[in-house]
């Protein structure tokens, strides 16, 4: 399916706040609500639009401790850290490393925990640490 600027202005407006009335949307977007009604509808069937979630506040969810891990593996990532609380996201990538993991932790000690035992992990053969020591921009 490919997006016209109708839709696009509707995607952004939803990116800002995806709570709002479909009456606001449309305001926003300059556009009938009926019009907005209907694409936000196929946007939604032709999987354009996955899900609707919301931006948490990382410190005010003790959540504030950011890390990046570059992974080399020996085989497919085990199930059970996927779906690992700490884990957020998880991308293949090219280059010297095989993937990249996006964590975040209360604190330090919580994170020195972590690593450790994911260090010992079968199918990790080499990894690459890096803490976020700012957020300037985080999307959903």
């Amino acid at each position: 399916m490919m997006l016209d600027d109708k839709d696009l202005k509707i995607i952004e407006v939803l990116k800002e706040d995806s709570r709002l009335s479909i009456r606001n949307i449309a305001k926003r977007a300059n556009l009938r609500p009926s019009t907005v009604h209907i694409r936000i509808d196929k946007l939604k069937k032709k999987k354009i639009i996955e899900k609707f979630t919301l931006k948490l506040n990382n410190k005010a969810i003790g959540e504030n401790f950011i890390a990046f891990i570059l992974i080399n593996t020996s085989k497919d990532l085990d199930n059970h850290l996927i779906k690992n609380r700490h884990i957020k996201e998880i991308f293949g990538i090219t280059g010297e490393y095989d993937l990249i993991l996006k964590m975040k932790f209360k604190d330090v000690e919580e994170f020195n925990n972590f690593i450790i035992k994911f260090r010992k992990e079968a199918f990790v053969t080499k990894t690459l640490t890096m803490v976020a020591t700012t957020d300037l921009k985080e999307e959903v």
